[in-house]
């Protein structure tokens, strides 16, 4: 089975794709549209991409003091996916967009991370000018957002600080208006920024001509304070170089500077930075064609006081894209030890009288517990890339269905965007480890590409959001937003696989099981909540997530293995035979350790929360 077969399951047996062209917005399109996208993105990934994985990870960005080099690689890279039309693939005609689904999208990318995560793509790119599409003027968007979509210019997100990290409260970067007339400029309500932000990526390069920073910052009072917590924080655009109304450079750089390169774990090929703003590397205006005072220049996106809120539109977007990395990653490493188990010949079978030492040796896949290990990563990978297409049909949906259908899907995102992001980062981690096991010795060598794959996705819990954010978003805000509204909507979807299911005789056992699984998970949440205290309640996130994670990955190898015996009821072709083995799996060797987790969860057990910091 290729992921390119389990791409097409997915999008058209299992998804119906397909019917989203006799909406409007996609009426141009067809499964022959989908089918050609799709190739041309496997295409690129193959020669752009996948040879060049390694070099990426081995010859790291350097700073020498005035730029940051990356490999001739990097940038050829960069430039036949931009000039495929990916950055603005699903966006309207008008901006250079090709106005495709966002499932067919996201499916397409996948192949570009399955490639090499560490060269990346435009995903920082692209959800920043999609932010910029739903928050920012008609200018910006027309500048800023548009030139993004060529690709003519990148894009980052800047939140988190040195001092602060992951609490946004804390953020102490500085906007004050820049002069009398800062209101007036076209561009949007110009500011000055003062701070620092640390772990952006792709902060400083060479890929593009420009690269348009998203930052959060404050403004003071009339006192000059800060307004504590997250309420104070506003949304600015700080271009690295400045450009006019026409998307032109005018010749100044903006005073954004770079203070060092973050050397990480895996994603070496990326570029992760610590910028400064407003340091006075570059100054800016002072009596310059801008006047106003000292800072980096940025223009207000939104309203003040209204960053967050807007910042949130690019880092669900983004989550999304870390789950369908952490996800592709998984399978890249599935894929490779199944090659290598099917053709390292170690051992021999275990007969009826045991082992006959006279007999040829076998391939390590002949072993049962190889298989055991190929079959949890093949579980992980593939049902999580479910999930994520999954997420992405439901934002097709959110923006073109209308009505309470599309009502309903934005809840559904809700609820689930946390999952997507981090279940894979967890459990396609530890395919990541499978597959280094399966290599045995040779595995953590770099004569084999598994230890490159297992790094990579190492930072994927910590990426947009770490596991423990992940998980206090999900039982503190989102089982119970809108009176539990996603909760109810997500429960009915499954006990609507389970009916189905349950009228397929090799399926009923396991739709029984789901509707167990769902049962324990609602119960567990309820008496989580059930004293209205959130530091009890809190106490067990992570072990409350990751039953709710295992039970929609259940839900979905249900709702897959279903879709696959309705099609083919004899089991005639091999891949249905996978998938239905990858349920069978999932049902016998994961879902059973839901209990265990939910556990704590029930009882709001405090060990860990009240364990005294001295006993450590």
């Amino acid at each position: 089975m290729t992921l390119r077969s389990t791409i097409d399951f997915l999008l058209h047996d299992w998804l119906n794709t397909t019917a989203l062209s006799e909406r409007d917005r996609f009426s141009d399109h067809s499964r022959d549209t989908f089918d050609a996208v799709l190739d041309t993105c496997a295409r690129i990934a193959r020669e752009k991409f996948a040879p060049f994985n390694r070099l990426a990870d081995t010859q790291e960005p350097h700073f020498d003091g005035e730029k940051v080099t990356l490999p001739q690689a990097t940038h050829d890279a960069q430039r036949a996916y931009a000039e495929s039309g990916m950055l603005s693939a699903a966006q309207d005609y008008e901006m250079g967009g090709m106005q495709l689904p966002y499932s067919v999208e996201a499916a397409a990318n996948a192949f570009f991370v399955c490639a090499s995560a560490s060269i990346g793509t435009g995903m920082l790119t692209t959800g920043n000018a999609n932010l910029l599409m739903t928050h920012g003027t008609s200018m910006q968007k027309e500048v800023f957002a548009k030139n993004e979509f060529s690709g003519r210019w990148s894009g980052t997100m800047c939140l988190s600080e040195p001092q602060a990290g992951s609490s946004l409260s804390d953020v102490a970067t500085r906007a004050v208006p820049d002069g009398d007339d800062y209101a007036s400029d076209p561009l949007g309500a110009r500011y000055r920024l003062r701070g620092n932000k640390m772990w952006i990526s792709a902060g400083e390069h060479e890929l593009t001509e420009n690269i348009i920073h998203l930052v959060l910052a404050k403004i003071p009072d009339a006192e000059g304070k800060l307004i504590p917590g997250t309420r104070g924080i506003s949304l600015f655009i700080v271009p690295k170089k400045l450009v006019d109304t026409q998307g032109e450079l005018t010749g100044v750089r903006n005073d954004v500077s770079l203070a060092g390169l973050n050397h990480k774990l895996g994603w070496r090929g990326t570029v992760n930075t610590l910028l400064n703003f407003g340091e006075g590397k570059f100054p800016v205006g002072q009596g310059g064609p801008l006047g106003g005072g000292a800072g980096a220049v940025g223009y207000l996106v939104g309203q003040p006081g209204k960053g967050l809120q807007c910042m949130f539109h690019m880092m669900n977007e983004a989550r999304i894209g870390i789950g369908i990395a952490a996800t592709m990653l998984g399978l890249a490493g599935y894929y490779a030890s199944l090659d290598y188990a099917r053709n390292r010949p170690q051992g021999r079978s275990m007969g009826t009288t045991g082992k006959d030492a006279s007999q040829p040796q076998i391939p390590i896949i002949a072993h049962a517990d190889i298989k055991r290990m190929l079959l949890a990563q093949k579980a992980y990978g593939e049902g999580s890339l479910a999930l994520q297409l999954y997420c992405a049909r439901l934002v097709d949906e959110h923006h073109t269905a209308g009505g309470q259908a599309a009502d309903d899907a934005r809840q559904l995102l809700e609820v689930l965007t946390p999952i997507a992001k981090s279940w894979p980062s967890e459990w396609c981690l530890e395919a990541n480890s499978l597959a280094i096991q399966i290599h045995g010795g040779y595995g953590y060598t770099r004569d084999f590409p598994v230890e490159q794959y297992w790094r990579d996705n190492r930072l994927n819990m910590i990426h947009e959001g770490t596991h423990g954010i992940q998980a206090l978003d999900l039982l503190g805000r989102k089982v119970l937003m809108e009176e539990g509204k996603g909760m109810q909507l997500l429960a009915a979807r499954m006990m609507a696989t389970i009916d189905r299911a349950s009228a397929v005789p090799q399926m009923a056992q396991y739709a029984k099981a789901l509707g167990e699984a769902l049962q324990q998970v609602g119960s567990a949440t309820r008496k989580a909540w059930s004293t209205g205290v959130p530091g009890e309640a809190l106490a067990n996130a992570v072990p409350y997530m990751q039953a709710f994670g295992h039970t929609v990955l259940a839900w979905m190898w249900l709702d897959v293995a279903t879709a696959a015996l309705t099609a083919d009821a004899d089991m005639a072709s091999i891949d249905t035979q996978g998938r239905m083995g990858a349920t069978r799996f999932f049902f016998h060797y994961e879902l059973p350790k839901i209990g265990a987790w939910l556990s704590v969860v029930q009882s709001r057990d405090m060990t860990c929360a009240s364990f005294p910091e001295e006993a450590f």
